[in-house]
């Protein structure tokens, strides 16, 4: 197939390498700091006198201030520099999280993780954009997997990381732990490129209505499946739908949106973005519900760890072979293969025997994590590389905005089911199946003629140049 797209060299080596080097430390920095927090929150609670459903607010906060600022950090890092951006965000991270070691209340501790989230978002939200930047554009397909790979195999080594830090050190050292991650990309942050921002207004009070949506939607909902009262849980979240409808359709005459409505208008984005939230949806309804499955059919917290870690260690084999692929074949026909993999395995996890084994779960998992491998990178590759460059960091902070949505989506579809008492079952895995049957019809849409080579106009060198995406 022939690829009109123009050709961008990237960085020349070694300096490429040393800005890889320079993001890979930086995405695991974020990644660990904010998983490792899990494995902590029970010695945090003993230690601060306070309740288990109170400390469970130290992810939360996380969490949703991450999702609000996402898309307001990426068109603030394309008007002040996508460098700046980076490096800012992670001088803010870092120096929140060397605060954690004065926390001495929970009030103080959830002050401090919701300034960690808001030096996250700065990392996050352009992230992609300086990939694209870093790696030749024949290439960035295998440069998001690369960063996909460090993303999954520091969440997945997260927990393993408390755990060691908790077993030896008091609970404010798990936190720093990442600590070393930020000063190795700190570092080597010289080699890190520097595009030309963008010399555009920022809309701040698209910025807040963007907080405000994503906010109060996201808070509305765990509000409810925590148990708290409907009517106020409703109240909050249909104020956000309210905020989110006015915010859309003001977004629409904006010349640069905070919420990239311009971009979500191509077929090829709006396709990708809507698969990809469905995807993560999908997998984390899965990975959250499987150990209240697995404990409830009796197995132990380390044979339900060991269980579920076939799906990290496959995904790391397969997301770079699928990046690799996907800057040669077309990314609706790898995420169509990705999802029927995935849409199998989740199948074969709702249909296991009454009572499995080890390796009943453990293969599935296997299979599961190489479908979603398969479909994910290159997903990400064709709408980072679907963009004009000079609208690249919002497309990066939709990426990212897509899976921290999809994630929370997912998280708060098992709480509910949890509540009904299904979803320590057998419904959880056909829930997940479902979602991953749409996102694979998203994907394969995508190879239709008419979305697949639609003319976009990329602008290089000040200069307009005709593209097509795959």
């Amino acid at each position: 197939m022939t690829d009109n797209r123009p050709f961008t060299p990237g960085l020349p080596t070694p300096r490429r390498y040393v800005a890889i080097a320079a993001m890979s430390f930086g995405s695991a920095l974020v990644i660990i700091d904010s998983g490792v927090a899990n494995v902590a929150l029970p010695t945090i609670a003993r230690d601060l006198h306070v309740d288990h459903a109170s400390v469970v607010s130290i992810v939360t906060i996380y969490q949703v201030t991450l999702v609000m600022l996402l898309l307001p950090f990426a068109g603030l890092g394309e008007r002040i520099g996508l460098k700046r951006t980076y490096q800012g965000g992670q001088a803010v991270f870092t120096i929140a999280t060397l605060l954690c070691f004065f926390a001495k209340s929970l009030p103080f501790l959830l002050i401090v993780r919701a300034v960690q989230a808001m030096g996250a978002a700065g990392v996050l939200s352009v992230a992609s954009a300086l990939i694209r930047q870093i790696y030749p554009s024949t290439q960035l397909g295998r440069g998001l997997a690369v960063n996909s790979v460090v993303v999954t195999s520091s969440a997945a080594a997260a927990p393993t990381i408390g755990g060691l830090v908790l077993s030896v050190a008091p609970w404010p050292w798990v936190f720093a732990s990442a600590v070393p991650f930020a000063v190795l990309s700190l570092a080597f942050g010289r080699a890190i490129p520097n595009p030309q921002p963008r010399h555009a207004h920022f809309d701040l009070v698209g910025a807040i209505l963007c907080m405000a949506m994503f906010g109060l939607v996201i808070g509305g909902l765990e509000s409810f499946v925590h148990g708290d009262s409907p009517v106020v849980s409703a109240a909050i979240t249909i104020v956000g739908v309210v905020i989110g409808v006015y915010f859309v359709r003001r977004e629409l005459g904006a010349e640069a949106p905070i919420l990239p409505v311009d971009l979500l208008a191509q077929p090829v984005i709006g396709l990708s973005a809507l698969g990809g939230f469905i995807a993560f949806t999908a997998s984390m309804t899965l990975l959250i519900s499987t150990p209240f499955r697995l404990q409830a059919l009796g197995f132990s917290a380390a044979t339900i760890g060991a269980c579920i870690a076939p799906w990290p260690m496959t995904n790391m084999i397969v997301a770079p072979l699928a990046g690799y692929l996907s800057d040669r074949i077309p990314a609706g026909l790898l995420g169509g293969i990705g999802m029927c993999i995935s849409v199998v395995a989740l199948l074969l996890l709702g249909t296991m025997p009454a009572h499995p084994s080890y390796f009943d779960v453990a293969w599935r998992m296997a299979l599961c994590g190489s479908g979603f491998g398969s479909y994910l990178p290159p997903n990400a590759r064709l709408l980072v590389g679907s963009a004009p460059r000079e609208r690249a960091a919002a497309a990066g902070g939709l990426v990212s905005t897509v899976r921290l949505t999809g994630q929370t989506t997912g998280a708060t579809l098992v709480a509910a089911l949890l509540a009904l008492g299904v979803g320590a079952g057998r419904t959880p895995p056909f829930v997940a199946a479902g979602f991953a049957l749409v996102a694979g019809l998203c994907s394969i849409a995508r190879l239709r003629p008419a979305i697949r080579n639609p003319s976009l106009a990329e602008t290089r060198d000040d200069v307009p140049v005709m593209r097509q995406t795959r």
